[in-house]
């Protein structure tokens, strides 16, 4: 069965000036590179004759789904990590720029080979054009460590704007040594960034993830059917770099009690698949007067829930929040999905 069109509005853009690096006060400065950042810059290794391997994969880019499929098929002739002669290999990607562990996937580990087949697809989703335009692919390849720190072995990077839409691309590389920066450069590389998403903040709203929803009027029933598909790329509420997210919607104004309903918890995930549905009893020409709230919110046991981001779709709402509702409106009986993006401003109703 195929899923409807689904859609993303695009990123948000802001004109802040950055101040200089030294203006940031000593209470606001950003965490240390992360152990993993480390990690990846502490395994370069300096011998040039050394040969890493290659890496065979393919890359496709569905843009009425906003998926971007990574194939990864095999890799050939790996360079040795362990004592036996072999290594125990798995590839993990990474969509630059973006530290959060949502940009994150890993194939499963293959053991005591240089010669792994994968035959693995791991899918973004959420993936708009515009991502398609500024974003990189890192592909790097790591031996896998039961007692110790897991080995890098190499890389490949690809700019996912030399893809072409909807068309199948296979890459046979070979792997690349990691080229560090210097930690005192990620530093104040890190302090940039971290600046300038900080004044982003004070401005405007800020991207805390996109939601996946379909909308459908049956009008058979007179029910309006609210699926709440899947969440990508959260904010991180949690310690553990992850959150334990659901969702809730909410019809509004004059619903009464089953107004509002929550999907289940996910736990230790950024990027939660639901596919769950609610259903609304309400007339075809009483939609154009409400509005329809829709927060994710990252569960606490025993404290209260962390909001995480929102939108709102209706009448009142603008860009793609108030196109999909239209779309319901005007095509009956038909299931319509649209990406939206998910902001910090809280104009949701407070967790109860």
């Amino acid at each position: 069965m195929s899923r409807p069109e689904a859609r993303a509005p695009p990123a948000m853009q802001t004109n802040a000036r950055l101040p200089a690096a030294n203006s940031v006060p000593a209470s606001r400065q950003p965490p240390p590179p992360t152990a993993e950042d480390e990690e990846d810059a502490n395994s370069y290794d300096s011998d040039d004759a050394t040969t890493l391997g290659m890496l065979e994969f393919s890359l496709l880019y569905e843009e009425e789904k906003n998926e971007l499929h990574c194939n990864i098929i095999k890799g050939k002739g790996l360079k040795p990590m362990d004592s036996n002669g072999l290594a125990d290999p798995y590839v993990k990607l990474h969509l630059l720029p973006g530290a959060s562990k949502s940009n994150k996937l890993r194939t499963k580990t293959i053991r005591t080979t240089l010669n792994p087949v994968w035959n693995e697809t791991l899918v973004y989703h959420g993936i708009t054009n515009e991502d398609m335009q500024k974003k990189t692919l890192r592909l790097s390849v790591s031996d896998e460590d039961k007692f110790g720190h897991n080995e890098f072995i190499g890389e490949t990077r690809v700019v996912l704007k030399k893809l072409k839409l909807n068309q199948k691309k296979t890459f046979n590389v070979c792997l690349e040594r990691a080229i560090p920066c210097p930690q005192e450069d990620i530093w104040v590389y890190s302090s940039f960034v971290w600046l300038f998403f900080q004044l982003k903040d004070d401005e405007e709203a800020e991207e805390r993830g996109r939601i996946l929803i379909s909308l459908t009027y049956n009008s058979q029933q007179s029910r309006l059917i609210v699926g709440v598909v899947r969440c990508v790329h959260l904010a991180a509420m949690d310690s553990n770099g992850y959150s334990d997210p659901f969702v809730k919607i909410y019809l509004k104004p004059d619903m009464g009690k089953k107004a509002k309903n929550k999907t289940q918890i996910k736990k230790k995930t950024l990027n939660p698949e639901f596919n769950e549905e609610f259903s609304y009893e309400i007339k075809h020409a009483e939609l154009a007067k409400k509005t329809l709230d829709v927060s994710v919110w990252d569960y606490d046991m025993g404290k209260s829930n962390d909001f995480i981001g929102g939108c709102q779709l209706g009448i009142t709402a603008k860009g793609e929040s108030l196109k999909h509702w239209y779309e319901c409106l005007k095509n009956k009986d038909k299931k319509i999905e649209r990406w939206h993006v998910l902001l910090n401003q809280n104009n949701i109703e407070a967790d109860d």
